[in-house]
């Protein structure tokens, strides 16, 4: 891209480099504090990209989301594969507890904040794309359940859930503060309501066309620890 002169740059990254917090929220001037290999490559890149900045003034933007969900997502991430479970008539599997809190941004919102970054966006820094809308993974699931089986009962809702093991340090929130990006006219649009219920009718009419969807489909495998 520096060879090419590309005009602008941006790097998507994620907050889960931020690592985990119950109550301080994180802003871009917050510590990297990684708890995952993934979390750790997304900072490194961010070291690497900010270097062409630092070195060669190219014009790089990193930028910091939230869990981004909507039509079109591959199936193993949380919201995708909880919608295709049930409406093939499985439980949707929980990691843990599932008390873990995410924040859940429309597809449509980001992609308007990296349009932003992109014309009014200040090279070599840094945004946040987050949202105040937040929700525990079991709190997703009985609202899906609800939402697609149509339940009545907090009894008929819990037998379409699944506890499996947990992932390996599963971080409980990733809280962040997006006044800067604010400040640059962007704010999310798509309510939770009219979002989810977009992803579940393209969902209903469109897992049949992905490839291996069904694999995507099972809980990820807790790896055994090394002898």
């Amino acid at each position: 891209a520096y060879e090419a002169r590309v005009e602008k740059f941006i790097y998507v990254s994620t907050d889960e480099v931020y690592g985990g917090s119950l109550d301080q929220e994180f802003d871009e001037s917050s510590p990297k504090q990684p708890t995952n290999p993934y979390a750790s490559s997304k900072a490194a890149a961010e070291c690497f990209v900010q270097s062409y900045w630092e070195r060669y003034k190219f014009p790089v933007v990193i930028t910091r989301s939230s869990n981004v969900y909507g039509p079109h997502q591959y199936p193993e991430k949380v919201i995708p594969k909880f919608i295709s479970l049930l409406q093939h008539d499985r439980k949707c599997c929980i990691h843990g507890s599932g008390l873990q809190r995410r924040n859940f941004l429309y597809a449509a919102d980001v992609v308007e904040a990296f349009l932003t970054v992109l014309t009014k966006g200040e090279p070599g820094e840094i945004y946040n794309i987050g949202t105040n809308f937040e929700m525990s993974v079991v709190q997703l699931a009985k609202e899906l359940i609800q939402l697609i089986k149509e339940t009545n009962s907090d009894s008929e809702t819990e037998r379409w859930v699944d506890y499996v093991s947990d992932r390996p340090h599963n971080d409980m929130r990733y809280p962040m503060k997006s006044e800067k990006i604010h400040s640059l006219g962007w704010k999310p649009k798509v309510p939770w309501e009219e979002g989810i219920k977009k992803t579940v009718e393209w969902y209903r009419e469109n897992f049949h066309n992905w490839k291996n969807a069904e694999k995507a489909l099972e809980p990820f495998p807790v790896q055994p620890p090394f002898i």
